[in-house]
């Protein structure tokens, strides 16, 4: 597929690995191997585009006790799902995860090549 191990990546390097969520499109481009590599320092992030992408991200870090393994980051979908709601969802379950905006997509919007 062209995506690249993060075992073989430099183990000085504190790796994000993007986990591709339903609403994304993309689900099916996630190097699942990926996520048994996980270290401390490491994160894994989550774009969410809805509820279903929401519970189906909570779902994956209980079934692969990835929050024990590497942080976790959740993300709004930019111009898809509001923060507030995304954040309410996270406060609600009492979840352990970093909120994050997208900053590039808050600073430029949709311009290309940004």
């Amino acid at each position: 597929s062209g995506a690249l191990a993060v075992g073989d990546v430099d183990p000085r390097v504190i790796r994000v690995i993007d986990v591709k969520t339903p609403g994304s499109g993309e689900v099916g481009k996630n190097l699942w191997s990926n996520l048994d590599c996980l270290r401390p320092q490491d994160l894994v992030k989550f774009v969410i585009t809805s509820r279903v992408d929401y519970d189906w991200s909570v779902a994956l870090l209980r079934e692969r006790a990835l929050s024990d393994r590497a942080g976790g980051l959740f993300s709004p979908s930019y111009g898809v799902l509001t923060p507030r709601e995304l954040a309410e969802w996270i406060l609600a379950d009492g979840l352990e995860v970093r909120f994050q905006m997208q900053l590039h997509k808050l600073l430029w919007g949709e311009e290309p090549g940004r």
